[in-house]
């Protein structure tokens, strides 16, 4: 068996290509419900009902969205350009943390400026922290040659040990009764809830107008055609003139920034403080959303909100009928195997020998 390039793509494959993943997804975790002695019919509907059935499942499922638009968004950047970023974890805590350092130390004055510079001083703090985690394995990558896989994943552990330590001793909250969290940010720079009673933020319009301007970035500007030309063939783009080693900075630069920013919005509009669990690997899951978007910035907002829904409506299908929340994880990761077999597909065809 071997797999032959189709010289053109169709049209329709590209176009149901999703869906027969989807189909196939939903099937092999049906296996996986039949298995645990539940229902099919009744387990989906009720995920389906737990993440989009209701104001309050919505609003749950795009709260969780908003921090995986921002972490798919890194991952989309940087994979655009083969800068293979699997630290988005360590650089979200970066920003939450740096954010956190900015407007909600030194007393809980926040350096005693007025509100409107502080919280843009906070966010350009978290994008600055961000940006540097990963501004290394880029320069490594670009000119030692080092792995930036390896490197931006063991950076994760030490940015969460390093988070631990500042937890534990110099940012620690005096008044949290022992438990490791940083202190609060001031309640004048926490974001606006758009619905009122629920927790869903004005976080969410960051996240979008984000999406669309990365969009614009890669459609119609030269820096964007930089990337996707780096991308497709480094070697090739730096004989057309491309400047390889500086696109490649500039795409560390705004990859490790979204990160970066996921974990101060995230302080700012959910949490209000920095905590070792405040992600549940926001960091992680951007990679499968933006494979999951096909890296189209675009593509990321609804790639988000279904994985988000997925694991919202997982808790609701839990305690109804008692199947596992991990289901949930099958069913991202299956869909993320599935997308990418089935786009494989598409521009391939398999022959028999």
């Amino acid at each position: 068996m071997r797999l032959e390039r189709r010289h053109r793509s169709s049209g329709a494959a590209l176009v149901l290509a999703p869906f027969g993943a989807i189909a196939f997804t939903l099937l092999v975790s049906a296996l996986l419900v039949l298995w645990a002695g539940a229902p099919v019919g009744r387990t989906y509907a009720l995920l389906l009902q737990g993440g989009f059935g209701s104001v309050f499942a919505w609003s749950e499922t795009l709260t969780r969205a908003v921090p995986l638009i921002l972490t798919g968004l890194a991952a989309t950047v940087a994979f655009k350009a083969r800068l293979f970023n699997i630290g988005a974890e360590g650089q979200l805590y970066a920003g939450a943390l740096a954010a956190v350092a900015v407007g909600g130390l030194h007393g809980g004055t926040g350096f005693e400026l007025p509100t409107w510079l502080l919280f843009p001083l906070m966010m350009i703090a978290a994008a600055a922290a961000g940006a540097l985690l990963l501004l290394g394995p880029a320069l490594m990558k670009s000119r030692l040659g080092v792995d930036e896989v390896v490197t931006t994943l063991l950076i994760n552990f030490i940015v969460l040990l390093g988070v631990s330590a500042m937890l534990d001793g110099p940012m620690k909250d005096p008044t949290a009764m022992g438990w490791p969290q940083s202190v609060s940010l001031q309640s004048e720079l926490e974001l606006a809830k758009l619905v009122v009673q629920t927790r869903i933020h004005t976080g969410l319009l960051w996240a979008a107008g984000l999406a669309v301007l990365v969009w614009l970035l890669f459609k119609y500007t030269v820096i964007g055609f930089d990337i996707r030309a780096v991308g497709a063939n480094a070697r090739a783009a730096a004989f057309a003139g491309v400047p390889v080693p500086r696109t490649v900075v500039l795409v560390a630069l705004l990859s490790g920034a979204l990160a970066g920013l996921a974990g101060a919005i995230e302080v700012a509009g959910r949490t209000s403080y920095v905590t070792l669990d405040m992600s549940p690997g926001y960091g992680y899951s951007g990679i499968v959303i933006a494979m999951l978007a096909g890296l189209h910035p675009l593509g990321v907002l609804a790639a988000a909100v279904f994985v988000a829904g997925v694991l919202v409506g997982a808790d609701t299908m839990s305690r109804a009928i008692g199947v596992p929340t991990y289901i949930a994880d099958v069913i991202v990761a299956a869909s993320l195997i599935a997308v990418l077999v089935a786009t494989l597909l598409t521009q391939y065809r398999v022959r028999l020998k």
